[in-house]
């Protein structure tokens, strides 16, 4: 998979994903009162009624614009009003678009104030962001979530970037569980992926399925300072582009 040698351009206003494409988008959720409004009037009831769920304001207010720009953009992919499109959850919990038809597929993740979105067509695809907290302790972690091999990669690294590690190695088998749709039914320890940083994004082996690594590509996204992000997508060969939502 290759990426654009400017990733979170700016996108032109009539951007368009060609068949092998995939986009990225990432957008700042700390948004002004007045455009997440906006955001909240597209939106369906039920999901406005799942943001108010949100005890803390900020969470609210964030999962508004997350889900706002969702359908923004779905509304662009699909040129259709974002209100009118409609989902669907499969067995495991993962939505889909089930009006209007369409072949495009779609992965949403947001962490601390950004949100990451896939769009593609034709393959499955899951997208994962996630802030490095400072304050967790990830060794433990590690130890409960991580495969025996990554936990050996962690611990074998220098402590100086053993956090980043971490958050690379999680976020990336995030994007690998939301792109295969089946959630924790595959046990987190049953695959590896790489995670020492500066080195290639990959997926090094699964027991679970031994021909996961030749089915799926796994790249890493470089979401803004102090955030880790990966991008899982069915198949090979796909074309990034890596977009900044201009709101």
């Amino acid at each position: 998979m290759s990426i654009n040698n400017n990733p979170w351009s700016i996108s032109p206003e009539n951007v368009t994903l060609v068949e092998n494409g995939v986009h990225v988008w990432r957008a700042n959720l700390e948004a002004p009162l007045s455009t997440i409004s906006y955001l909240q009037r597209i939106l369906s009831e039920e999901e406005v009624k799942r943001a108010n769920q949100f005890y803390f304001e900020k969470d609210r207010l964030h999962w508004l614009a997350a889900h706002g720009i969702l359908r923004t953009l779905l509304g662009h992919y699909l040129d259709i009003d974002p209100r009118k499109v409609r989902f669907l959850s499969n067995g495991y919990g993962k939505p889909f678009i089930a009006y209007p038809p369409t072949r495009l597929h779609f992965n949403l993740s947001h962490s601390g104030d950004l949100a990451l979105y896939a769009f593609v067509y034709d393959r499955q695809v899951g997208v994962d962001v996630e802030y490095m907290l400072a304050n967790i302790n990830y060794e433990e972690l590690a130890q409960y979530h991580f495969s025996p091999y990554e936990c050996a990669v962690l611990k074998a690294l220098p402590t100086s970037v053993q956090q980043e590690a971490f958050f690379l190695c999680w976020s990336r088998k995030e994007a690998y569980i939301k792109a295969r749709g089946e959630g924790l039914s595959i046990p987190l320890g049953q695959f590896d992926v790489s995670l020492t940083p500066g080195e290639p994004a990959a997926l090094i082996d699964s027991r679970e399925d031994p021909l996961a690594t030749s089915r799926w590509s796994l790249h890493a996204l470089t979401p803004g300072a102090h955030y880790a992000g990966a991008l899982v997508v069915e198949g090979i060969g796909c074309q990034l582009s890596c977009w900044q939502w201009p709101g």
